[in-house]
């Protein structure tokens, strides 16, 4: 490998990844063990992603600062982190709100059955979009946890959509009002921790939004893992969120197959699918422009195996992993060979409107061409889409393009 070559894949800031502070700070706790990691600080953490070539930091309040901070406690915190943004250079592109982890959210913030509950939701969110505001953030993620049930009579679904579109009404007039520019993507999950989880994927998202009194200020922050763990095509699901204007943030990481949430490093998955994610983000549609503008944000889980400095390798490794994939997606689309087989499969000739200019139904159905079309002579048409995917697996493995 060069040294061209090499620099392809070292990390930048205009790369624009980004991690959450509650990736790289966990502590390896799961379901049936206790940590297995030290507790890491948020100012360490600015520091250490800064050198890795990170250019962003999120974070939850509860990441930042305890849940029973007091004030003065709360502002030490964020004054000492902002001191490590401005040392660093790094920025804070999302912020968003732990609605999951203390008991009184036991049936959700937004939904939950408990009117107190809802109201001390809200102002929680509403104090921590103040902060968002202050730190320059430009997106807000709401993700739903635990809004949600385990059984199908325990909530009025019907109701906690009411709730949850006024929560949204709210949140929308309120930066609205002080003139914030932020915007706010809901995170869909199909479940866990709740047994069934509200807004479960991309296609509920999207549809909820449209009710919305402030929809331009609503998007979507899809992860890999939880459309995935519901069996769904995630690059489907980041296609329609784009062609709808609606991709406002994105959480990457692995996940592999069916299961529990893994929040694998990225690419340590359905390596297929990442590939053709990471081809729609940079290489768009056919015609090779940019689909997506925003950070590429890792939402991983380093594994509990690891111990601090397995911590820093496996958020390497993301980084690492995308420019990899980014690398050989470019050498997929420059490919004349792909390129004929995307033409003779016909992927091409979907850009072409199936309707003429002003056509209607009417034209359509009395088209004089109609009868020369023989269907059981197009019925033997073969796609080619075997040799088109053998294509895109030799470039994934490095093995075309050299």
């Amino acid at each position: 490998m060069n040294k061209s070559e090499a620099d392809m894949r070292a990390p930048t800031t205009a790369d624009r990844f980004s991690f959450g502070l509650w990736t790289v700070g966990r502590r390896g706790r799961d379901p049936f063990g206790d940590p297995t990691r030290p507790e890491l600080d948020a100012v360490d953490a600015v520091h250490r992603l800064a050198e890795l070539g990170a250019y962003g930091l999120t974070f939850h309040d509860d990441d930042l600062f305890p849940f029973h901070a007091s004030a003065g406690e709360r502002e030490r915190r964020i004054d000492r982190f902002r001191r490590a943004l401005a040392e660093t250079g790094l920025v804070v592109p999302m912020v968003t709100t732990n609605l999951t982890a203390h008991p009184v959210f036991k049936d959700g913030g937004f939904t939950s059955n408990d009117r107190s509950v809802r109201r001390f939701a809200l102002r929680k969110v509403l104090r921590n979009v103040e902060l968002a505001a202050e730190l320059g953030a430009r997106t807000y993620v709401l993700w739903g946890g635990r809004e949600g049930a385990e059984y199908d009579s325990a909530k009025d679904v019907l109701a906690a959509l009411d709730r949850y579109r006024e929560s949204l009404n709210l949140l929308t007039q309120f930066v609205i009002e002080r003139g914030y520019d932020l915007r706010f993507a809901i995170e869909p999950k199909p479940n866990e921790p709740r047994g069934d989880i509200l807004l479960p994927t991309v296609g509920h998202a999207l549809a909820f939004i449209t009710t919305l009194e402030h929809p331009d200020l609503v998007g979507v922050n899809p992860e890999v893992g939880h459309e995935q763990m519901a069996g769904l095509n995630f690059t489907h699901g980041i296609a329609q969120a784009l062609w709808q204007g609606k991709l406002f943030h994105i959480d990457l990481n692995g996940q592999r197959g069916i299961k529990y949430d893994q929040d694998l490093v990225f690419g340590h998955g359905d390596l297929f699918n990442a590939f053709a994610l990471v081809d729609l983000l940079e290489n768009g549609g056919i015609d090779g422009a940019p689909a997506y503008g925003g950070p590429r944000h890792f939402d991983f889980k380093p594994s509990r195996t690891e111990d601090m400095a397995g911590v820093w390798d496996s958020a390497a490794a993301n980084m690492r992993n995308y420019l990899l994939l980014k690398e050989r997606t470019a050498g997929f689309r420059a490919d004349p060979e792909v390129r004929q087989a995307l033409s003779g499969s016909g992927v091409l000739d979907l850009r072409v409107p199936t309707l003429a200019a002003g056509e209607r139904a009417t034209d359509l159905l009395t088209d004089p061409l109609a009868a020369d079309f023989d269907a059981d002579k197009a019925g033997e048409r073969g796609y080619g889409f075997v040799r088109l995917n053998q294509l895109a697996l030799e470039h994934l493995l490095g093995l075309r393009g050299r």
